[in-house]
């Protein structure tokens, strides 16, 4: 099994309006998902939802500070998930099923740090 990180990008305005109907309906969605890895055979490795971006500080390559996320986008990264799964195309199937409320996701494998990506 390999591990894959899975960036959930959102738009925030969808929190910002979201009713606690909503919000609700989105935490049941998320634990709907987790059943599901299982289902499909993944494992859940870890994960968590972000802090809206307002409350990001970038720090850029010379050492400046700012508040604020770096870039100004629609889409922002909102949480993720480190699951394990068989392959990528297994990390496909269960990140199709992973919530993102106006937004989407991002696969991406995880570095095994012995062994070199490039």
């Amino acid at each position: 099994m390999a591990k894959y990180a899975i960036l959930i990008y959102e738009d925030p305005a969808f929190y910002a309006d979201a009713s606690p109907e909503a919000w609700g309906a989105v935490l049941d969605a998320h634990d709907a998902f987790t059943k599901q890895v299982l289902e499909l055979g993944g494992s859940i490795e870890g994960g968590a939802a972000l802090a809206p971006t307002t409350t990001a500080t970038t720090i850029k390559g010379s050492g400046t500070v700012t508040d604020g996320p770096f870039v100004e986008t629609k889409e922002a990264l909102g949480g993720f998930y480190l699951v394990e799964a068989r392959d990528l195309d297994h990390a496909v199937e269960i990140a199709g099923l992973c919530p993102a409320p106006g937004g989407g996701v991002e696969v991406r494998p995880v570095v095994d740090p012995t062994t070199s990506p490039f």
